[in-house]
C-alpha cells in the first residue's frame, strides 16, 4: 500500500447503523460526482470521508437497496480507510476543487511535496533546496487556499499495494539529484496516484447525525 496496512488498522471500522423508513423502490441517489473522483454521500453517521475500493462500493450499493427496500439497517461497510489526521484536510482540499480537475491535481501535488519534507527520503533536503521546496508549498498553499489544520503525519491517500509501488516511487525521489527532477518525480508520482484513486476507489462524504 502507499503507506502500509499497519498504519491504518484503527481506520478498518465498522460504520455507525442507519435505521431506514419501511419502504420499496430505490434508497435516496447519493453519488455527488462520477469523475474525476467518484463522491458520494454517506448513509452513516461519520465525521471522516471514508475511502472505499469501487468494488467494495458497489456491493455496499446493492446492500443500500435491500435494505431500504426491506426497511432494515446496514449493519457494517466493507473494508475502508477512515480519513483522518493530515488526510482528512487532503480529501476536504480535493473534495472542495472536485468540478475542476486541474486544481484537484495541484492538491495532491501540494500533497506530495509535504510529504517530501516529512519523510526526508532524498539527501537534496540537506541542502538549499530545502529553502526552495518550502517556498513552493508555502505558495501553492496560498493559491490552492490549503491549510492542514494538525500536525503533518500522513498526507497522502492510502493506495493498495497491488495498484501502486511506493517503494519505486520514493527510491525515485531519493536517487533526485537536482531541484528541478525531484519536482518533476513528485509531479508524476501524484499524477500517477491521483489517476488511481480516481480510477479504483470511491470517496464517502461525513454525515452528522440529526
Amino acid at each position: 500500500m502507499l503507506y502500509s496496512v499497519f498504519f491504518f488498522e484503527e481506520a478498518l471500522t465498522v460504520g455507525k447503523v442507519l435505521k431506514f423508513q419501511e419502504g420499496s423502490g430505490a434508497p435516496p441517489d447519493n453519488l455527488i460526482t462520477l469523475k474525476p473522483w467518484e463522491f458520494r454521500g454517506a448513509d452513516w453517521e461519520s465525521r471522516n470521508f471514508v475511502q472505499m475500493l469501487k468494488s467494495q462500493s458497489v456491493k455496499l450499493e446493492e446492500h443500500r437497496k435491500e435494505t431500504y427496500k426491506k426497511g432494515t439497517s446496514i449493519s457494517q461497510l466493507p473494508p475502508h480507510f477512515v480519513l483522518t489526521g493530515s488526510m482528512a484536510y487532503t480529501i476536504q482540499g480535493i473534495f472542495f476543487y472536485r468540478a475542476n480537475e486541474t486544481k484537484m491535481r495541484e492538491v495532491y501535488y501540494l500533497a506530495g511535496l509535504i510529504d517530501c519534507m516529512i519523510n526526508r527520503v532524498t539527501p537534496l533536503l540537506r541542502t538549499d533546496v530545502i529553502r526552495d521546496i518550502y517556498r513552493k508549498v508555502m505558495t501553492l498553499k496560498a493559491l490552492l487556499n490549503m491549510t492542514w489544520y494538525t500536525s503533518f503525519d500522513q498526507v497522502l491517500l492510502p493506495v493498495d499495494s497491488h495498484l501502486f509501488n511506493e517503494f519505486e516511487y520514493r527510491s525515485r525521489i531519493s536517487r533526485a539529484d537536482s531541484a528541478a527532477m525531484l519536482y518533476r518525480l513528485i509531479r508524476e508520482g501524484t499524477d500517477e496516484m491521483f489517476d488511481i484513486l480516481g480510477l479504483e476507489y470511491t470517496f464517502y462524504t461525513p454525515r452528522r447525525g440529526t
